[in-house]
């Protein structure tokens, strides 16, 4: 299965790029499946800044009539959540026919990542155990979502660079163990690739710990927001992926994970990714 399961376009505030022209791109490179996933983060965002949902759905419809016998797309959203926003993702998720939901974590208190507003007056363990927390609280308080949208994405921001995993682990894990309990999964978010990380969003090192823990359920996607993004090295995630262990790659239909099984490749117990 070649699918990109995270994707922007100009319904997002942080992109230009018009759906169809994104749809025509996913076509040429071979995607056989795409999943939308336009941003919404209440609490730090107008209405003017986060997705116009109803106009976002209509044209994703006009868009799955039009490409309907050359590729599969599917209606999702990106919930940048935190635990005062709840009840608003509540009330749209209950709104629209929702077939995936990226549950991610841009801000805290209503201070961005970013631009470092969070970061301020924080030392390095306190706001990378501060995001982890939030994420946790979130996922204690809300259901209606299918992944955990690039888990260690702070490190993206974090100018004191990479923070020991040591340091977090424990909270990763027990956030792990709930992704898990509530039959959810995780993300691969090949944005790592242009922002020039060392290590895959998330590392390594959690993408492990979620299968060592039993964690099955995963999804690869671009985090696309224009052409050049779509379908970013998605292969090669796929294949990395079965080199750590994993045995299926998952779409979405109606909020309900669809397993497609990874190609067998012989275990080196190397990376074939190079950062």
């Amino acid at each position: 299965m070649y699918a990109d399961y995270h994707m922007h376009t100009s319904f997002s505030d942080d992109s230009d790029y018009p759906m169809e022209d994104c749809v025509y791109h996913a076509i040429a490179l071979g995607l056989e499946e795409i999943c939308f996933t336009e941003h919404t983060d209440f609490g730090t965002k107008d209405a003017e800044t986060n997705c116009d949902t109803a106009a976002y759905f209509k044209e994703l419809q006009r868009c799955q009539k039009k490409f309907a016998d050359k590729i599969r797309i599917k209606f999702g959203m990106e919930f940048g959540m935190q635990v005062t926003t709840i009840r608003e993702f509540q009330q749209l998720f209950a709104s629209y026919p929702f077939d995936f939901i990226i549950l991610s974590c841009h801000q805290v208190d209503n201070l961005f990542f970013f631009i470092q507003q969070f970061q301020k007056g924080r030392t390095q363990q306190e706001y990378n155990e501060r995001y982890y927390e939030e994420i946790l609280k979130v996922m204690q308080g809300y259901d209606d979502f299918s992944i955990l949208g690039h888990l260690d994405m702070i490190k993206r921001y974090d100018k004191c660079g990479e923070y020991p995993f040591a340091g977090v682990r424990d909270i990763i894990a027990e956030i792990l163990r709930l992704v898990i309990q509530k039959g959810k999964g995780i993300e691969v978010n090949t944005s790592c690739f242009r922002y020039k990380l060392p290590d895959l969003t998330p590392s390594h090192e959690i993408l492990e710990l979620y299968r060592d823990l039993g964690g099955d359920i995963i999804t690869i996607g671009s985090d696309s927001h224009m052409r050049a993004h779509v379908g970013c090295r998605i292969k090669e995630v796929q294949e990395e992926l079965s080199n750590i262990g994993f045995k299926n790659i998952y779409t979405f239909e109606k909020m309900k994970p669809v397993g497609h099984k990874l190609y067998e490749r012989i275990q080196t117990g190397k990376s074939n990714i190079i950062l």
